[in-house]
């Protein structure tokens, strides 16, 4: 978005100059600051989580859910483990990274759905029956959400454990068809994990698995709002479709989040960061997570989707908390600027 049409979108918006009101809760974050939660655990360090929970704070962000994304499943499992043993270190870190999102490795294999996770570590749940007890076991029983695709070998199944479990299940890097997504809502699932993204770039014009979530009122949608992981009218039109109550607003953010353009990895994969803040892999077409701040989602559906502060500030704030039965996090004041929340 160019920062002059913005500036003079928030000249002209009916945005308060400042807000009080519970901090802001991102569910979904693969990296921020610097730091990629996807990269090699024996290199973590305490002060590591700190510098992310300092930028977050800056952004009127008080909760964060570390997301661990689609890779060899021992890696992922020592990944929680090592999160749960800095974690435990702080009650402060605690506060701040209270659960883990869990992205794969239970995703479709096709291009499209599959977006940048690796091919070659995903798998089934039918193949892999104790990674889900094995992550939850190593992060201290602190998964929040298991977004994972309905059509895969054991996955309904999977849906109704973790459900019973108290997990929020997630749909997600899905080209499931209409019967599976059905069985996918009666068996637990609450949530579509960024709608409309990790999907198929041709799909059915009017019968497809993107119009049959929006369209399913016992889920709820995520959707990054950075103006590239869909235009602002296609979001404007989700959030209308799926009704800013049942929306919420992540970054799906990687190390880049709060840094700027430049190269970084997310995993074992390089991602190139454009000027725009575009985050792609080298040579291929499709998105890799992004450098959007959870400030700027709530401004940008403000400005560009016709959702009220109220509604947006509650999007990225009270509506994901209890999606992962977290209580409301304390109250906030922040100064509203065309690009930031800034402390008052």
């Amino acid at each position: 978005m160019d920062e002059l049409k913005e500036t003079d979108l928030f000249a002209s918006a009916a945005l308060p100059a400042s807000h009080t009101g519970p901090g802001l809760v991102d569910v979904q974050m693969n990296g921020y600051a610097g730091f990629d939660f996807n990269s090699d655990p024996d290199t973590w360090t305490v002060e590591d989580f700190y510098t992310v929970q300092r930028a977050l704070v800056r952004r009127g962000v008080l909760c964060a859910l570390p997301t661990l994304i689609t890779d060899d499943h021992r890696r992922m499992i020592a990944r929680a483990r090592t999160y749960a043993r800095l974690v435990d270190q702080a009650s402060d870190l605690r506060m701040a990274f209270p659960k883990l999102h869990i992205e794969g490795p239970f995703i479709s294999p096709e291009d499209g759905p599959r977006g940048a996770h690796p091919l070659a570590h995903c798998t089934t749940p039918r193949a892999l029956p104790d990674l889900l007890p094995a992550l939850r076991e190593a992060s201290g029983d602190r998964i929040g959400i298991l977004t994972l695709a309905p059509e895969l070998p054991g996955a309904i199944a999977l849906i109704e454990r973790a459900s019973e479990q108290g997990l929020c299940v997630a749909l997600g890097h899905t080209g499931a068809d209409a019967e599976t997504l059905a069985r996918a809502v009666e068996a637990g699932a609450r949530l579509s994990t960024h709608l409309g993204n990790g999907s198929h770039q041709v799909l059915p014009r009017l019968d497809n698995y993107v119009h049959r979530q929006l369209a399913e009122d016992r889920l709820a949608a995520s959707f990054i709002a950075d103006g590239h992981h869909m235009p602002f009218p296609t979001l404007k039109n989700f959030i209308r479709a799926k009704t800013p109550r049942r929306s919420i607003l992540i970054t799906d953010a990687i190390a880049a989040a709060d840094v700027g353009p430049g190269r970084y990895r997310l995993g074992r994969e390089e991602v190139v960061v454009s000027a725009d803040l575009r985050a792609a892999q080298p040579g291929r077409p499709h998105l890799a997570g992004s450098a959007l701040t959870l400030d700027r989602a709530v401004i940008h559906v403000c400005l560009h989707c016709g959702v009220s502060f109220t509604e947006a500030w509650a999007m990225a704030s009270t509506q994901p908390a209890a999606l992962i039965d977290l209580e409301a996090p304390p109250n906030i004041t922040v100064c509203i600027s065309p690009n930031a929340f800034r402390g008052c």
